[in-house]
């Protein structure tokens, strides 16, 4: 069975989608870990709840005394955030509402294995802010795209999208919230049919 680790950055509801289909058998898959560059985040009560391990990898942004040269401390951060997952020996890593990029360490590790989900219909709209900046274009249709990582902002080959119409009267979180019914279900679907040797073409 494919073994998957899933990062996570806020409440986790991928997350909980992904242990749901576990749960009842309609996943195939199992997930072996979570990781977080936050302590707080929500996903990681989920996953203690489901009695999973669970490893928090901050990017430290303090600046030390030393000099350092530039961006040295994220690319410490990546290979420390390389290793968590790496511990744990996945087939695929779910990026699960996680909100950091991830570093050049990290996609040479698990090349073609990194897959995640993002509230707009790819390419258009990539970037933190998905929902609001389809609001704010005026689209009628927006969406959820599933895709693979890679080292761009939401650039990596697209895997499935569904659309999702933009209501009279929507706010951001009431498109947001139905864009995330569409994303769950993606996901569930795009981890089940994984296969642990498929790689970016």
């Amino acid at each position: 069975m494919k073994r998957v680790v899933v990062l996570v950055s806020g409440t986790g509801t991928l997350l909980q989608a992904l242990l749901d289909a576990q749960a009842d058998g309609t996943l195939g898959a199992r997930i072996v870990g979570v990781v977080s560059d936050r302590a707080d985040a929500g996903g990681l009560q989920r996953a203690h709840y489901a009695g999973l391990p669970t490893v928090v990898v901050p990017l430290d942004k303090d600046v030390s005394s030393a000099p350092q040269p530039p961006g040295a401390a994220r690319a410490a951060w990546d290979a420390a955030l390389t290793d968590a997952v790496a511990s744990f020996a996945p087939d695929l890593v779910v990026g699960a509402g996680f909100m950091r990029l991830l570093g050049p360490s990290f996609l040479a590790r698990f090349d073609g294995r990194v897959i995640g989900s993002h509230p707009a219909l790819l390419p258009s709209f990539p970037g933190a802010h998905g929902v609001r900046d389809a609001l704010a274009y005026g689209v009628k249709v927006t969406g959820a795209t599933i895709f693979q990582i890679d080292a761009g902002v939401d650039t990596g080959r697209i895997l499935a999208q569904e659309a999702v119409d933009v209501l009279p009267g929507d706010t951001e979180d009431s498109l947001h919230e139905r864009i995330k019914v569409a994303e769950r279900s993606m996901l569930v679907r795009i981890v089940r049919d994984w296969s642990p040797t498929e790689r970016k073409p």
